[in-house]
C-alpha cells in the first residue's frame, strides 16, 4: 500500500470550500488497499482533536487555536496567523512525520495555501512523489502580489512538482507561466452530490422556504459560494436595487466580506429583501439552493466554480460571469454561438447586466426549462465525483507514485 501526504490549510469538520471537499469526495472513492492518506493541517479550534481520521484520510492538526472560532475568527488575531505560521510550520510536520510513516507522495491542495511547505519538503525529500493541485479562485495577479515575501520558495512550488493536476484551462496556464515543464491532467471537480441526486424532502424545503420569508409571488436569488472579494456578492445586492420588490436575495455562506456587504444592504435599503444565512454544513447547502429560483454569482475570479456546477445540477438557472474557468461550462447564445447554452452570461461588476438576465429569465419560462435541462446533463456527464476520483488515482497518483 502507498501512502500520501496531503497538504491543506484547513479541513473537515469546520471551515471547508471547493478544495477541502474536492480532498474528501477524491479519497472517499479510492480504496484504503492502494493509498493511505495522511494530511498536515491546521487546527484552529482547541476544541478539535490533533489527530483524528476522518474518512480515508488520517489528519494531522497543527497551529494556534481558541475555542469555538468562527469564520470570520480566521481572518482576526491570532487565527490569522495561522497562514503564513502554516508553509513552515507544516513542513516541519510533515518532514517529521515521514520519519515515521515513509510516505511515497505528497499531495498540495493549491499552491499559494500549501505548496510552500511541499516544496520545502521536497528539498530535503527529492524521491518523493510531489503532486500539485491548482484549485485556486482568486486571480493569479492577486496570488502572485500576496506571495512575495516567499517568492523563491513559490517558484518551487511549481517547479519541483512531478505533475500538476489543474480543475480548468484556465489554471493550466497559469502553471505553464510559472515555467512548469512537467505533465499537468485537467480534471474538473464535480458538483455536490446532493445536488446531483436529485432526491429531497419537498416538504423540507417548504419548511425552509418559510423560513427565509418566502411569500407567494417572491422571486428568490441565491448566492452559496464565500462571501469574499473575488465573488462580487455586493454587485448582486446593486442588481437587486434594479429590480422588483417580490425578488429577494439569500446569501449563503461566511466570509471577510460580511460586515460590508450588511453595510451596503443597509445603505441601499435592502434589509427586507436580502437575507443573510451565514456558513452552512455542505451537507444542507443544497437544500438553501433548492428553495430559491434563480442563482447569481458575478465572480471578478474564479478556479473553476463547485457552487456554479452544483446549481446546475439542481437545475436552477445560472447567472455568472465568465472569469476564470467559468468560461470552461457557462454558455450562452451571444458569447458562445457554437456551444449548447447552460446559463446566462453577464459583464463583471455590472448589476444592470445582472438585473436585466433575471428579467430574461422570469420572463421566458420555456428558455430556461431548456437551458437549465442542457446544464443538468452537461454536470452529469463531465462533472460527478466518481469520474474525478477515477482519473485522480490513475492518471495522477498511479502515473508519479510507483
Amino acid at each position: 500500500m502507498k501512502k500520501i501526504l496531503i497538504f491543506s490549510l484547513s479541513y473537515y469538520p469546520q471551515f471547508t470550500s471547493g478544495a477541502e471537499a474536492a480532498i474528501k469526495e477524491i479519497t472517499d472513492r479510492i480504496k484504503p488497499d492502494d493509498y493511505e492518506f495522511h494530511m498536515v493541517t491546521n487546527r484552529y479550534d482547541s476544541k478539535i482533536e490533533k489527530v483524528e481520521k476522518i474518512g480515508n484520510v488520517l489528519v494531522h492538526r497543527i497551529g494556534i487555536t481558541k475555542k469555538n472560532p468562527t469564520f470570520e475568527d480566521l481572518g482576526r488575531l491570532p487565527l490569522d496567523i495561522n497562514k503564513p505560521l502554516y508553509q513552515f510550520l507544516a513542513a516541519w510536520k510533515a518532514l517529521w512525520l515521514h520519519r515515521k510513516y515513509k510516505y511515497d507522495g505528497i499531495w498540495s491542495m493549491m499552491a499559494h495555501s500549501a505548496g510552500v511547505p511541499a516544496a520545502i519538503f521536497k528539498i530535503f525529500n527529492p524521491k518523493v512523489s510531489y503532486i500539485l493541485t491548482l484549485q485556486e479562485g482568486d486571480s493569479p495577479e492577486y496570488i502572485e502580489k500576496t506571495m512575495k515575501p516567499l517568492w523563491p520558495l513559490f517558484k518551487r512550488a511549481f517547479t519541483s512538482a512531478d505533475i500538476i493536476q489543474s480543475i480548468s484551462t484556465f489554471l493550466s496556464e497559469w502553471a505553464r507561466k510559472r515555467n512548469f515543464e512537467g505533465p499537468i491532467e485537467l480534471i474538473h471537480n464535480g458538483a455536490n452530490p446532493r445536488d446531483v441526486a436529485a432526491v429531497f424532502d419537498e416538504q423540507e424545503i417548504e419548511n425552509l422556504r418559510k423560513e427565509l420569508g418566502k411569500k407567494e409571488g417572491d422571486i428568490f436569488l441565491v448566492n452559496t459560494a464565500r462571501l469574499v472579494y473575488q465573488k462580487a456578492t455586493n454587485i448582486t445586492i446593486q442588481a437587486l436595487k434594479l429590480l422588483p420588490e417580490n425578488i429577494k436575495f439569500i446569501i449563503v455562506g461566511g466570509g471577510d466580506e460580511v460586515d460590508m456587504l450588511k453595510t451596503l444592504t443597509k445603505e441601499l435599503d435592502l434589509e427586507h429583501r436580502v437575507v443573510f444565512v451565514g456558513k452552512v454544513d455542505r451537507s444542507v447547502v443544497t437544500n438553501y439552493r433548492k428553495a430559491a429560483d434563480i442563482f447569481v454569482c458575478p465572480s471578478r475570479s474564479e478556479g473553476l466554480g463547485n457552487a456554479f456546477l452544483s446549481a446546475m445540477a439542481s437545475k436552477l438557472p445560472v447567472i455568472a460571469t465568465q472569469a476564470g474557468g467559468i468560461k470552461e461550462f457557462l454558455f450562452d447564445k451571444k458569447h458562445n454561438p457554437d456551444k449548447t447554452e447552460t446559463g446566462w452570461v453577464v459583464d463583471v461588476d455590472s448589476p444592470e447586466q445582472i438585473a436585466q438576465a433575471v428579467k430574461d429569465i422570469l420572463a421566458n419560462p420555456e428558455k430556461v426549462a431548456r437551458i437549465t435541462n442542457n446544464a443538468r446533463e452537461m454536470v452529469l456527464r463531465k462533472f460527478n465525483w466518481d469520474m474525478v476520483a477515477k482519473d485522480m488515482q490513475e492518471k495522477v497518483f498511479n502515473r508519479v507514485i510507483k
